[in-house]
């Protein structure tokens, strides 16, 4: 490792720190690592930027991601949008990192429309990540413009990719005092989105929820924080909550699906034998019920550093 300075240097003094430097050949992207790393000043940053440029006539595709990874960090949007200029000029396809930090750099300032052409650029060449999406739905999300936050989320969701609670959370945050029919259909969609997968909220999720019920114009929501009673009552509003535990018609489809699709598979030599699976099924039956099922394996394997029998 070495110490970024903490100030811009000159080029000689750059060649110097260089030349002390056990692996000259890697020099610069140590040294940025190192900036990322200590969150340098930006200008000591451009400083060693420019020397490069100077020095070799052009600047590697890495060093220019690690200056961009800088600039994210701190927020600093006119820098991104320059070095996205010369990325542009100089090749011809960025890679998924690359855009992952343009599109998070300039979703977070007043260039956010700029993060929505690039996740269209991205559409064009490969499935968009999650990350992707949603910096683009909380940049619209922030700007009040919800039609498009959601249209984002719907597309998101049709590629099978499982938004995080902090984006579902940012919908109900911004969305707070607005009105609309539609808008309070797409929200309520997402707390049955959340029923569904029997995704529970943390407690500032929780609260935003809360918040959003209260503020909706017109309404008269009140919401409380409560334990619900063993019985699945709210103490509350003394309303019965649903039962989530499978019935015996769905844990017995479950199960047939397990053995089939997942136990036997295609070929059920590829990891037992017919007559082995069948001494197992007999064994299961005969010491019904069971409480607790360990997996010895990873048990064993919890934690590396002792003796795998001291694990168990």
């Amino acid at each position: 490792s070495v110490q970024p300075p903490e100030k811009p240097l000159q080029a000689e003094e750059w060649n110097r720190l260089r030349e002390s430097f056990q692996a000259p050949e890697i020099f610069e992207e140590v040294m940025f690592n190192s900036m990322l790393r200590c969150n340098s000043p930006i200008d000591v940053a451009k400083s060693l930027l420019t020397h490069v440029a100077k020095s070799n006539g052009d600047i590697t595709y890495n060093l220019l991601v690690k200056y961009l990874a800088l600039c994210v960090q701190q927020g600093q949007t006119s820098e991104i949008c320059d070095v996205y200029d010369i990325m542009k000029i100089r090749f011809r396809i960025l890679e998924s990192g690359a855009y992952n930090l343009l599109i998070r750099g300039l979703s977070n300032s007043d260039q956010w429309r700029k993060a929505l052409t690039l996740l269209e650029e991205v559409k064009k060449m490969m499935i968009p990540t999650r990350t992707n999406y949603e910096s683009c739905i909380k940049a619209a999300s922030h700007h009040k413009e919800m039609n498009l936050a959601f249209e984002l989320y719907h597309e998101m969701l049709a590629k099978d990719l499982v938004p995080t609670l902090d984006v579902l959370q940012a919908f109900f945050d911004f969305s707070r005092g607005m009105r609309g029919a539609e808008l309070q259909k797409e929200l309520f969609g997402i707390l049955l989105y959340l029923r569904d997968n029997q995704i529970y909220p943390h407690r500032t999720f929780m609260r935003s929820i809360k918040l959003w019920f209260e503020s909706i114009p017109g309404g008269n929501w009140r919401g409380h924080l409560t334990n619900i009673k063993d019985s699945g009552q709210c103490p509350v509003c003394n309303h019965q909550l649903e039962d989530s535990d499978l019935t015996e018609e769905e844990y017995n489809n479950l199960r047939e699906r397990i053995i089939r699709d997942v136990i036997h598979g295609t070929d059920t030599f590829r990891k037992t034998s017919p007559q082995e699976f069948e001494a197992f099924q007999t064994f299961v039956e005969n010491r019904l019920p069971f409480d607790i099922v360990i997996d010895g394996l990873n048990v064993s394997h919890i934690k590396p550093r002792k003796m795998q029998c001291e694990n168990v």
